[in-house]
């Protein structure tokens, strides 16, 4: 597996950081000033970032895992060790999908992360994006099971998200399987 440092954790990868307080650095030093204004400051553990812009970062995706709600444009610090970046590409089958059943939060997490089980499939970028899209409209909608035969709609959201994240079915030959 391939490691990373301040010299090339900025090149096609994939990370989720850590939120931490500005109280934090305050007493740090800022390395690196990016063109969009994001500031690193690098440690032998890790970096921390001070962004207003989390998610795509050019060529990496960067997800920040927040303290608290969290609003684009809002500058956040976050922390990433060394050895929390993946390699990221838009071809390859690197991810996989996270359903929280109890809040409807849907995420999406990268293969050489410590959180991959081996039973969700895994998906390029595309493929994921789309995937996630559509399980937050089965969480949040009702007019995909019209036609569906099924006692509790809870039920049978979790069972067709379920296939949907460990197996390469289509959602149209899913619900087949509920047809009335």
């Amino acid at each position: 597996m391939k490691s990373y440092n301040q010299k090339n954790f900025h090149k096609y990868t994939f990370c989720l950081w850590q939120e931490i307080p500005f109280t934090e650095i305050q007493s740090l030093f800022i390395n690196h000033k990016s063109k969009s204004g994001s500031q690193y400051i690098f440690t032998t553990k890790g970096v921390y970032r001070i962004s207003n812009h989390w998610g795509r970062a050019a060529n990496c995706r960067w997800r920040l895992q927040p303290l608290e709600n969290y609003k684009n444009q809002q500058i956040k610090v976050g922390f990433a060790h060394w050895t929390d970046f993946y390699p990221n590409n838009e071809i390859e089958n690197l991810f996989f999908i996270q359903v929280n059943f109890n809040t409807n939060e849907v995420t999406f997490n990268h293969k050489a992360a410590p959180a991959y089980n081996k039973t969700c499939t895994l998906r390029n970028a595309a493929q994921t994006s789309k995937t996630i899209k559509l399980i937050k409209q089965i969480l949040t909608e009702t007019t995909w099971a019209k036609h569906l035969n099924y006692n509790n709609i809870d039920t049978l959201r979790r069972e067709i998200i379920n296939k949907l994240l460990t197996t390469k079915s289509s959602f149209f030959d899913i619900k087949k399987q509920f047809t009335i």
